[in-house]
């Protein structure tokens, strides 16, 4: 494995610089990174909106464990505390593909099992891919039919920002 993507995130403090530090840190490995968009918070907690992008990185030396430590040294660079489930986040740098790899791993569940179902991973990620696939239930979806399936205000809460990440 090789290729992986990456749903990055952040809400507290500098979030604009939160998410450059993941391109950063990945340097030459990144491929693509989407624009970034500002999305409510997922899951119920009361938060301010998030910034989200998508990052696709490509290292012949790395399989989707090294992806998930690599995402994790990002997170603990950037001070990310685990205090509350969807709770707020300095960073949050989630692996959702690697490669089409299907793994219920407690440690690391790949495909992400709820990249399907967010509107604020699937749009930045068709920005990078628009011929991206997940694996959903078993079957290989088009990620842009998965994005028209999901509820309209869902797909609408994915707002454009004037921020962009270099590479």
């Amino acid at each position: 494995m090789t290729r992986a993507v990456l749903s990055i995130g952040s809400n507290i403090g500098d979030s604009v610089a939160h998410l450059q530090s993941v391109v950063d840190g990945l340097g030459s490995a990144v491929v693509a990174v989407s624009p970034v968009y500002s999305t409510a918070p997922w899951g119920g907690v009361e938060q301010q909106d998030f910034y989200n992008a998508v990052v696709v990185v490509d290292d012949p030396e790395a399989d989707a464990a090294e992806w998930l430590r690599r995402s994790q040294a990002l997170e603990e660079a950037a001070d990310r505390v685990r205090e509350q489930r969807w709770g707020p986040r300095s960073l949050d740098v989630d692996v959702v593909d690697c490669e089409g790899v299907v793994s219920s791993d407690p440690a690391l569940t790949l495909p992400h099992p709820r990249a399907h179902l967010r509107a604020f991973v699937l749009v930045p990620w068709l920005d990078v891919d628009p011929d991206a696939t997940l694996i959903v239930d078993g079957q290989k979806l088009s990620v842009a039919e998965i994005l028209d399936g999901l509820d309209r205000s869902e797909r609408e809460g994915v707002r454009t920002t004037d921020v962009v990440l270099a590479r």
